[in-house]
């Protein structure tokens, strides 16, 4: 597998990439990195472990909590919920970590492991590389420290952390939804009840698709990564908007009552000036990633507002945000991160901020969104080619020139390696979709021809 951690924790296909040994594992060597750190002292250490529903979750659950336990740490198991409800979970309870068993938006074959720190913070990268490193040494044969007796962590389980999650979703609230109704897309993931409970008790009317998960229908044809059902139904039941989530729920995308996709750009631009509104908006600041559309960006200088750009990936974000006292950061990929209230991405918080801007204003999500206009933007993804080449290959390098010397002023190229998949993705941004379209092909051709 490479560096076992990517962007957003381990992933890999279950029991094959990730095996029930790697699980276990890293979830030693995350207790012993941990307490080598001092996260421990002075207390007998406490884990919150969550899972989406994917049938592999079931044996790497069941591993990564022998781990834990065997290295010392007592377990709280939450069952199937959210990512942003494991992250809250772990500081609300007081937790010295917390696991979250998920491939998020991947096919149901995937499956990750996510660790949280202290306060449900994502580990600092160095925490991450240590724990590899110490996973690593003692694969290959050094032996454990190991308690005994009553020295071993014991195992619960903790059925109030969905009520507990909903009452704090319920908390942030601005206003209520009432006169809304909403079609949730959950994905057939790990927000199949906290959403439609969340949304009901704010005062949404809701229809459901996508919640009924069985282990093996998770991301499958729904959710943030394919929203025609969500489109089409939205229509169907003239509601006021469709909210869509990703599998482990911590993205939101959203639908307009036309049935029209509204993307994470649009969100955070929404989101901006209703924060901004209410003096929500930590210094009229927004945090995005370099792969946010130029219109989000022209957008925020039209309304006054600043934008700090990162890396993709909300870890990075959310390290911007933390530097710099910033309240609001987020991806186009539906990542959106309300610090004052989240650690992490919280696809059903969003979308409720979200709903509830529509319901406090009285204007549809349609004419909200229109605060930005998406410039013409082609994402083409370039599997089996070597990802770790994308910087330093001369006729790429050459490529990418000459595609930007095309574009000029009005239009952009990105080329990255994805962080959680073995592809590089090329984005090409331009004032007219034609000309996109052909940058961005003649770039994906030449990645291939390169890196292939």
């Amino acid at each position: 597998m490479g560096r076992l951690f990517g962007t957003d924790g381990v992933r890999g296909v279950a029991n094959a990439d990730l095996t029930a040994e790697l699980a276990l594992g890293l979830s030693v060597a995350a207790a012993h990195v941990l307490g080598e750190a001092g996260t421990f002292a002075g207390h007998r250490p406490v884990a919150v472990v969550g899972r989406d529903p994917r049938a592999s979750g079931e044996f790497l659950e069941a591993a990564v909590v022998a781990g834990l336990a065997s290295a010392g740490v007592d377990v709280l198991r939450v069952g199937v919920l959210p990512t942003p409800a494991v992250a809250h979970l772990t500081g609300a309870l007081g937790a010295d970590l917390g696991v979250m068993l998920s491939a998020s938006h991947n096919a149901m074959p995937d499956n990750g492991i996510k660790f949280f720190a202290r306060g449900g913070q994502k580990l600092a990268d160095e925490l991450e590389d240590r724990i590899e490193s110490v996973y690593e040494e003692h694969r290959t044969g050094a032996p454990w420290e190991r308690p005994t007796g009553a020295g071993v962590g014991r195992v619960k389980t903790y059925d109030e952390g969905l009520d507990q999650y909903v009452a704090h979703l319920i908390g942030v609230l601005p206003n209520r939804l009432d006169g809304l109704k909403v079609v949730l897309d959950e994905a057939h993931g790990a927000a199949a009840r906290v959403s439609p409970e969340a949304f009901t008790r704010a005062g949404a009317e809701i229809i459901t698709i996508g919640a009924e998960p069985d282990g093996l229908n998770i991301n499958d044809g729904c959710g943030s990564t394919h929203l025609d059902l969500l489109k089409a139904a939205v229509v169907e039941h003239g509601a006021d908007l469709g909210i869509a989530h990703d599998g482990d729920a911590d993205r939101c995308l959203a639908v307009d009552h036309t049935g029209a996709e509204v993307d994470g750009d649009q969100i955070l631009a929404v989101l901006a000036l209703a924060m901004r509104e209410r003096g929500a908006l930590r210094r009229d600041t927004v945090v995005a990633t370099v792969m946010s559309n130029l219109g989000f960006k022209l957008a925020m200088e039209r309304e006054g507002l600043a934008l700090v750009q990162t890396a993709v990936g909300d870890r990075y974000v959310l390290e911007s945000m933390k530097e710099h006292g910033f309240a609001l950061g987020g991806e186009q990929s539906g990542h959106v991160i309300v610090l004052d209230h989240a650690t992490t991405g919280d696809g059903t918080l969003t979308g409720l901020l979200l709903a509830a801007r529509v319901a406090q204003t009285g204007r549809s999500l349609k004419d909200l969104a229109a605060v930005m206009e998406r410039l013409p933007q082609v994402l083409i993804n370039v599997p089996d080619v070597d990802k770790s080449r994308v910087r330093t290959s001369p006729e790429l390098t050459a490529a990418v020139g000459e595609a930007e010397r095309e574009l000029g002023a009005t239009g952009r190229v990105l080329l990255r390696p994805s962080g959680t998949e073995p592809l590089v993705r090329v984005m090409v941004e331009a004032a007219d979709i034609d000309q996109a379209r052909s940058v961005a092909g003649r770039l994906a051709d030449v990645v291939k021809s390169a890196l292939g």
